[in-house]
């Protein structure tokens, strides 16, 4: 017999938690990649998978194989595992653009990972406070006459907009999703002893390590100790000795006491926000003017900054202002949002009418339920899903993917730089030689993860892909110079190649700028012409301004 082994004390250090970064960038509707009964399913995979294995890594042939599933596909799931796998370490997370189908992804966590694809999210819910939430239009602004007028779809939406659940709702949901499939996870990593059958399933500290793609302790996150230095069987094991594999019942018992004592925590917490007063770290905290310096901006203390809730104004941060590896832009509107920092992770959710300038990412971007939002972004890899009429300025590592319902979404090659860019990329590892971003890949237009109804064949329809903007409609974005932070760094330029096409367009605009120049400056006029004449011109910028939505890059000459 076993002795019991106690869970972790409730504190912050050493509650469990799910790793969200599966949850949030590593699921793929793709049907063959999702089944209804994973554990019955995958036990055979596993084997056939190893079989063609070398080392235990498979490569994107014989993931294709295995899975039925294209080529192409099959190296979505290696460039999506890169992206979300939990340690720094592991091969196919250091390996080179192209060196990742040679490397390739351990059996074992691509096992995980397909298991997983059967995840359900939670439903997005309306705001606690619908009241206030509708009020979302500052009541002061100086372009208050022409924005109230070219919104009226996001007043009448104001009431009815998509919000996401809360954090703790969120992980709530996934420790029971966890929790419900252990038993099937754990059959997945664990192997018999040897002569004494399938009934006496073990974990060796390897296999173990594993669980460290779902779960992790203490709030820190993959930033911390090794998941298996995090548990009583293998903390003190000696590095030049392997340790004993531990029976799987026995893992199976302690990480359901540690998930029940962490859904206990979060119940405890979320009733005493509930009850007690509304504070800044609140994630149900209800939006409010931004021009009143009261928009809601938090860090989560594991690495998660939220912006949410900015309406007409400008907001920047930089690097020395992002505490964590990843940002969330949620529910901002006639805005422009410049976060000019090295991340891993950024998500921009539920805005609209704003420009969104994200420095670079190198793990994944995810933009979803956004409309008429300009994302500038130099990223490792992007996710589009359900947004409209967004236009999108890339400089991508991997094919854009573009999901769900959308309609009129356009791609084009990035267009900006600040001081420190390249330095940020080189910091996360995005390359600036590789820039794919005009090759969308569009997947189902329904998310099987969601926890909708669709109606049947409704799940083989592709998704509306990205067309690429005309090189005509093509402009720079010049960040201010004040917005941009430290000025130490050593860009002073677009680090990603136009395509000539986009170069040949902007030479013939600055041509088309400076022989109008010359004609102002060489008309003889009287002086009551020229001001016409300055007026005329004044009404058309200010007309372009408003129809092309750049009017937001000029919120940050408001002050405060």
């Amino acid at each position: 017999m076993t002795e019991p082994t106690q869970p972790s004390t409730s504190s912050p250090s050493t509650v469990i938690h799910p790793r969200r970064e599966p949850f949030e960038h590593g699921l793929l509707p793709i049907p063959r990649l999702i089944f209804s009964d994973p554990a019955q399913t995958l036990i055979p995979l596993k084997h056939k998978l190893l079989q063609l294995s070398s080392n235990h890594r498979v490569h994107s042939a014989a993931i294709s194989d295995a899975l039925q599933i294209s080529i192409e596909h099959a190296t979505l799931v290696l460039d999506t595992l890169a992206s979300v796998l939990h340690s720094d370490a592991e091969p196919l997370v250091t390996a080179n653009l192209d060196q990742i189908d040679s490397v390739g992804v351990d059996v074992h966590d691509l096992l995980l990972f397909l298991y997983i694809q059967s995840y359900k999210k939670l439903l997005p819910r309306t705001h606690k406070d619908s009241a206030t939430v509708a009020d979302v239009w500052p009541s002061t602004s100086a372009f208050d006459g022409y924005l109230s007028a070219l919104s009226p779809l996001q007043l009448v939406r104001s009431n009815s907009r998509r919000f996401t659940p809360s954090q703790a709702d969120e992980e709530a949901h996934q420790l029971s999703y966890l929790q419900k499939h252990l038993a099937n996870i754990l059959s997945l990593l664990a192997e018999p002893v040897e002569g004494e059958g399938e009934e006496s399933l073990v974990l060796s500290m390897d296999r173990f390590e594993h669980l460290g793609f779902l779960i992790h302790f203490g709030d820190k996150g993959s930033e911390g100790n090794s998941f298996s230095q995090c548990s009583p069987f293998f903390a003190n094991s000696d590095p030049d000795m392997p340790a004993v594999p531990v029976p799987a019942a026995q893992v199976h018992d302690w990480l359901l006491q540690n998930i029940a004592a962490a859904l206990e925590y979060i119940s405890e917490r979320t009733s005493s926000k509930e009850n007690g007063p509304a504070s800044a770290s609140d994630q149900d905290v209800a939006m409010t003017d931004a021009n009143t310096v009261s928009v809601k901006v938090s860090t989560n203390t594991r690495g998660a900054s939220f912006i949410e809730g900015i309406s007409k104004s400008s907001y920047a941060k930089n690097a020395s202002d992002i505490k964590g590896s990843s940002v969330k832009v949620l529910n901002c509107h006639e805005s422009a949002i410049y976060i000019l920092a090295p991340l891993r992770y950024a998500t921009v959710y539920g805005c609209s009418d704003a420009t969104i300038v994200l420095g670079a990412v190198g793990k994944a971007v995810r933009v979803e339920h956004c409309e008429r939002v300009h994302v500038i972004v130099a990223a490792k890899r992007i996710c589009i899903a359900n947004c409209r009429e967004c236009v999108f300025f890339l400089g991508v590592n991997q094919k854009p993917l573009i999901l769900g319902d959308n309609h009129n979404l356009q791609v084009a090659p990035y267009n900006t730089f600040y001081s420190q860019l390249e330095e940020h990329m080189s910091e996360v590892g995005i390359v600036p030689m590789v820039n794919r971003w005009d090759e969308p890949l569009a997947l189902g237009m329904v998310d099987p993860h969601d926890s909708l109804s669709h109606p049947a064949g409704v799940s083989d329809v592709q998704a509306e892909s990205a067309t690429q903007l005309d090189p005509d409609q093509f402009t720079n974005l010049v960040i201010p110079n004040w917005l941009g932070g430290e000025s130490t760094g050593a860009t002073k330029a677009n680090p990603f190649t136009l395509p000539d096409a986009y170069i040949a367009s902007h030479h013939k605009n600055l041509k088309n700028l400076g022989e109008i120049k010359q004609l102002l400056q060489e008309a003889s006029l009287e002086e009551s012409r020229k001001r016409e004449m300055s007026s005329a011109i004044h009404v058309y910028f200010r007309d372009w301004l408003y129809a092309s939505g750049n009017i937001r890059q000029l919120y940050c000459l408001q002050g405060d």
